[in-house]
């Protein structure tokens, strides 16, 4: 394990203890935490920023998709216990505009 400094103002240095004090742990161990958390958060986001993307670049290249009504119903259905609704089919929507 490797040592960090960090800077802290007084206020938030005041403010983690306090924090730390209340869920039973120490200083040290809620900055750490707070780190781990804040990276998970990150690593989540991107990773979702990344399926997005991916999913909207097939969208582009194949120009099929599911309508959000018909996607909306199935996951209503799904939700609602109905196991053996049937997943809408991607295709070419008509623009209508």
């Amino acid at each position: 394990m490797s040592t960090t400094t960090i800077r802290l103002p007084d206020d938030l240095k005041a403010r983690v203890a306090e924090a730390a004090e209340h869920a039973g742990t120490t200083p040290h161990n809620f900055i750490l935490q707070a780190i781990s958390e804040k990276i998970a958060q990150e690593e989540r986001q991107s990773n979702f920023n990344d399926v997005a993307e991916s999913r909207y670049a097939n969208i582009v290249a194949t120009g099929k998709t599911i309508p959000w009504g018909e996607m909306r119903q199935y996951l209503e259905n799904y939700l609602a216990g109905n196991v053996g609704a049937k997943l809408p089919t991607a295709r070419k929507l008509v623009n209508k505009g």
